[in-house]
């Protein structure tokens, strides 16, 4: 299906509002859905960047998904991106913790890694997978 992404990568947070936060604001997603629990809590969130998709939400909520994922250690997740140089500028405006700078890779991409509040991996540079 066109403009539908195949993969989703989902995630759960302790604090899934804040994770929302960073992501819009830090590193450029678009918030397409926030499905909020009468508590408060994220039931279901999706964010968008370019034709790609993460779904999130806050742990402890019940429900299967939280059940297995209860214990799991954080992800990591790759993002394509135009500019890596402004994305990386943009992600440190906003105090992003970042683990390697902007750097030219062996294999012809430019890319940085950071790390969120909730010790996932984002990865982001202009290595772009070609089905």
């Amino acid at each position: 299906m066109a403009g539908v992404p195949s993969i989703c990568p989902t995630l759960l947070f302790s604090d899934a509002k804040a994770a929302i936060k960073l992501l819009t604001e830090a590193f450029g997603f678009s918030q397409v859905a926030v499905y909020e629990g009468e508590d408060g809590s994220v039931m279901h969130a999706e964010l968008a960047y370019g034709n790609g998709v993460v779904m999130l939400g806050s742990k402890g909520r019940g429900g299967m998904f939280d059940k297995v994922m209860e214990g799991a250690g954080p992800a990591g997740v790759y993002v394509v991106v135009d500019d890596v140089d402004a994305h990386h500028q943009r992600a440190l405006e906003h105090g992003v913790e970042i683990l390697t700078p902007p750097t030219d890779q062996d294999y012809g991409s430019r890319d940085y890694m950071a790390r969120d509040a909730e010790g996932n991996i984002w990865s982001f540079g202009t290595y772009a997978p070609q089905l």
